[in-house]
């Protein structure tokens, strides 16, 4: 799927009565480009034309003639055109192809693709997972968490069965914060870094990992994955194999990933840290967000554009009315709504038919939203962030516009400085 910005054009100059294996070419070309996944493609019927013959061609004589032209034109980004060319060129014996620079302005559908009930989970599942043994030192798991950001680290015994789960949360609420870390009222940079310390030098991940965890089969089916996902209330499932050894991770950003049509693959990151001392010189500039009135192929979009995972909805006044997460798409709707956001999810996952927006963001969102001005410290975010038991707060200009974001590992990780 293309998204807004420089992008390529590519065009395809075919006969009507060029073939290909006993198949119309222009027909063939077509459904190479769609299993080449590209975003769409037009076919065009000329008027009109000719070619390296030099014999006109007109729809006026059709009967006496049927080769008129067939303009096949495609736009996409480079890497995509590029491995379209490599199928299709071959199929074009006799012919003209093009290939041209264009701006993408804006590219949107109002539909999300199928995701079929019976489709393994190792078909969409992220395999490069970083774990950690049950011995191994918190002050390397704090590394994974607050270092690199990854969102979620599972705990894996000698034969390479998951024992464990540890998140920002197990961080924050199994590691023996101290009290004072809690309570309402300024914290201080120094008892922060006291609090990680103790966790660094006294505690392994067996300490603070949750346990039991929940796991699925690598030849799990995607119907099964989901309903365990809603049921249990929960972000991510480790994928294992029929030895019960961990060979991948699925989560609910991989099942919106896949139902938007992106790839996925790639461990959960949250935005990378930046040194500062107050929340406009940490916040992630870039701020997703839909308006009241937008519906949920908005919010999926909207969410899968960024490592953010949170939308944040405008009133008419471009304030933060209320937010989104991943888990307000199911979790956070009235009964009715909910009832048929379900169904609609359900429908998509068994293939039946094409979903739409069948819940506005005005009727998913969460309308308390937690926000602070730029100006604010990181000790006294800290605070008002666990004060409040909220994960990100939304950073807004003097007239309450929202102009970026801080979730909580990257207040962790800028207030440890170096």
């Amino acid at each position: 799927m293309p998204a807004a910005g420089p992008g390529k054009r590519l065009v395809i100059y075919v006969g009507e009565s060029d073939s290909w294996r006993g198949r119309s070419l222009y027909l063939s070309i077509l459904e190479t480009l769609r299993k080449s996944g590209m975003a769409g493609a037009t076919v065009t019927r000329g008027q009109a034309g000719f070619g390296a013959h030099s014999r006109i061609h007109t729809w006026q004589v059709e009967r006496f003639s049927m080769d008129l032209p067939m303009v096949i034109t495609v736009v996409d980004t480079l890497e995509n055109i590029e491995k379209a060319l490599d199928v299709v060129k071959p199929m074009v014996r006799e012919g003209l192809i093009t290939l041209e620079d264009v701006e993408i302005v804006k590219y949107t559908h109002r539909y999300l693709q199928p995701l079929p009930a019976d489709r393994p989970v190792s078909d969409i599942m992220t395999r490069e997972i970083t774990a950690v043994a049950p011995d191994t030192p918190a002050v390397q798991v704090v590394e994974l968490l607050l270092g690199k950001l990854f969102k979620a680290v599972p705990v894996i015994d000698d034969r390479q069965r998951v024992v464990g789960m540890i998140t920002e949360d197990d961080l924050a609420e199994r590691a023996g914060m101290p009290a004072r870390l809690t309570v309402a009222g300024r914290l201080e940079t120094d008892d922060l870094r006291e609090f990680l310390a103790q966790v660094s030098h006294e505690k392994t991940a067996r300490d603070i990992m949750t346990q039991p965890v929940y796991t699925v089969q690598d030849h799990a089916a995607l119907g099964h994955v989901v309903q365990q996902m809603v049921e249990r209330d929960l972000t991510r499932f480790p994928v294992v194999d029929a030895e019960g050894k961990l060979v991948g991770m699925v989560s609910r950003l991989d099942m919106l990933r896949a139902v938007a049509g992106n790839s996925g693959g790639e461990q959960e990151l949250a935005p990378a840290p930046k040194p500062g001392q107050t929340l406009g010189e940490i916040m992630t500039p870039v701020v997703p967000s839909v308006t009241i009135n937008d519906d949920l192929v908005d919010v999926l979009q909207q969410m899968l554009k960024t490592n953010i995972r949170y939308v944040v909805v405008l009133d008419e006044q471009q304030r933060a009315a209320g937010v989104i997460t991943e888990g307000d798409l199911v979790a956070r709707v009235a009964p009715v709504v909910r009832r048929r956001l379900l169904r609609a999810i359900t429908n998509r996952v068994m293939g039946t038919g094409l979903m739409r927006g069948y819940a506005l963001a005005r009727d998913i969102m969460s309308e308390h939203v937690l926000s602070a001005p730029q100006e604010t410290g990181i000790p006294e975010a800290i605070a008002l962030m666990l004060r409040e038991g909220r994960k990100r707060i939304v950073v807004v200009d003097d007239v309450q516009h929202p102009i970026g974001i801080v979730d909580r590992q990257t207040l962790l990780a800028a207030s440890l400085g170096k």
